[in-house]
């Protein structure tokens, strides 16, 4: 199959096929002005239009020239005006042709705080069929780079899972996307029915950093972080928090085939948990928890996390002990952040992994997790990572 790109003017042969070698798990392509208002069902269309949400993308964090980009690569805004990730031609020629990667993990972080459940599920509903028609669509996913992410309102967990029901045999959505900042955790017995549904298609759920229900960013704690320095380091506890949640009150021994992604949560704190855990199981062990395993088994069979953002010390010795230590090639998943100002290039990202650890977090994790091909059509003027 041969076909033509008329805003590249270029030709490109699907047939002809190329070794994945980058897979990137946080990519956010973000709604154009007005795009996503037609798939919101009412009576919440008009009701998020007199508000004025629903349209754009959540910013929670700040860039050096902040009012300027708006925490996102200056680069990546479209000429027509719209936000950054707005424009799959742009993201495509940046981020595939351009930093080498070969696989999109698509992850839409568009929303409107201070809803109901009623309507982040609707708001989830509407994202997912915009995803499936205005960037997985085979006019526009033509090249077959992009994967979606099925959006669950895990606030209302019978309604997520009927979106997961919904969504898992689609070809190009790749896993289920919730909020990190649930309350209560993970564990509570309430959110199982997402849990099974997951399991149930082997589909992985992923979390990324945002905003809660009600328009709340993540909390410490000991209250809200009165700095941007404060909120960007103490974040990871959240997903500390779910892990230990997941584990302790016994998700993966109910549903032993369930995977979890943290996305964009750091991931070098991992290490001392499963060392504390473990010493907690030890001196407490089965009658207490009722583990069938060491918790650090759960976390290296279960749970993955994302590079980014990579937390590189002035000795790259000690970085790369610390990968060894916690077995990365097992649970690390290469990720660029595109298109924010925080974006790591692929190529930066391979040459400070251990050689032997290199394709496992590049590509060949991913590529099992999320069950992706093997190969993709070659594009031919594309750059490779490594």
């Amino acid at each position: 199959m041969t076909i033509a790109l008329n805003r590249r003017h270029a030709t490109f042969d699907l047939a002809t096929t190329t070794p994945v070698r980058v897979v990137d798990t946080d990519v956010h392509p973000s709604p154009k002005f007005g795009e996503l208002a037609p798939f919101i069902p009412e009576p919440f269309r008009t009701r998020f239009a007199k508000r004025g949400e629903g349209a754009g993308s959540g910013v929670y964090y700040d860039a050096p020239d902040f009012a300027h980009a708006m925490a996102m690569r200056v680069d990546s805004y479209p000429d027509d005006g719209n936000f950054a990730g707005s424009d799959p031609d742009l993201l495509f020629q940046q981020l595939i042709m351009e930093a080498g990667s070969d696989i999109a993990i698509l992850g839409p972080t568009n929303g409107s705080p201070g809803q109901t459940e009623e309507e982040v599920h609707a708001l989830a509903v509407a994202t997912n069929l915009w995803q499936d028609e205005c960037w997985l669509s085979t006019e526009v996913n033509w090249h077959r780079r992009f994967r979606g992410s099925i959006v669950a309102a895990i606030e209302d967990p019978a309604a997520a899972a009927r979106e997961i029901e919904t969504w898992a045999g689609h070809e190009y959505f790749s896993q289920v996307l919730i909020n990190a900042e649930m309350r209560p955790a993970w564990g509570d017995p309430r959110y199982d029915v997402v849990w099974a549904a997951a399991a149930r298609h082997d589909i992985p759920v992923a979390c990324h950093l945002s905003r809660g229900r009600y328009n709340e960013l993540p909390m410490s704690p000991v209250g809200f972080m009165t700095y941007n320095h404060d909120l960007m380091v103490s974040y990871s506890m959240l997903a500390a928090n779910q892990v230990m949640s997941l584990i302790f009150d016994g998700v993966f021994d109910r549903f032993p085939t369930l995977k979890i992604v943290f996305i964009e949560h750091a991931f070098n704190w991992i290490l001392p948990l499963m060392w504390r855990m473990d010493a907690m199981y030890a001196k407490h062990g089965v009658p207490e928890t009722g583990l069938k395993r060491k918790p650090s088994d759960y976390v290296k069979s279960n749970i993955w996390f994302t590079t980014q953002p990579l937390d590189y010390p002035e000795d790259k010795l000690e970085l790369t002990n610390a990968l060894e230590w916690m077995e990365a090639d097992k649970v690390l998943l290469f990720s660029s952040d595109y298109p924010h100002w925080t974006f790591d290039d692929p190529r930066w990202v391979a040459k400070h992994m251990p050689e032997h650890m290199r394709e496992a977090i590049m590509f060949q994790n991913a590529i099992e997790l999320f069950h992706l091909p093997k190969e993709v059509p070659a594009l031919p003027g594309q750059k490779r990572a490594f």
